[in-house]
């Protein structure tokens, strides 16, 4: 069983102008950093030229398709019977995407079944992350 989970989705990109763009981006679940969730935008997408990625916490994702969710950079909110939005808040302005609900729904239901919510600190390498955090000293 793999260890990674990627998934490709359509955002669609809240802007002021009438109709929305829809960009392609991908989730991305990691069971070595079993807390974290990954969104990246390819370059194309983004007003850098570069990819751009935002990391969040998985229960942020889960919690704001419910209810809104999260207080920095990043929040999620239903929005609708069907949707999800996604703030991504950086100097530069504010980004907001809206993803249909059932598409994070089964991006987290592959990420529960790779690691259970509750077992994360089971996947978590303590002795390799701190060795690291000591420059190789351990």
């Amino acid at each position: 069983m793999s260890s990674v989970i990627e998934q490709s989705v359509q955002a669609r990109m809240v802007a002021s102008a009438p109709r929305m763009e829809t960009l392609p981006a991908t989730l991305h679940y990691d069971r070595g950093d079993p807390f974290a969730v990954r969104m990246a935008f390819p370059a194309p997408a983004t007003l850098e030229g570069t990819e751009v990625s935002w990391e969040f916490s998985r229960e942020l994702l889960a919690t704001g398709m419910d209810a809104p969710a999260g207080v920095g950079d990043v929040r999620v909110r239903p929005f609708g019977y069907d949707r999800t939005v996604l703030e991504f808040h950086a100097v530069e302005g504010i980004a907001m995407v809206h993803v249909r609900t059932a598409e994070l729904r089964r991006f987290l239901k592959r990420a529960q079944e790779l690691v259970p919510v509750g077992d994360e600190y089971r996947f978590l390498d303590l002795d390799g992350d701190l060795t690291d955090l000591l420059g190789g000293a351990c």
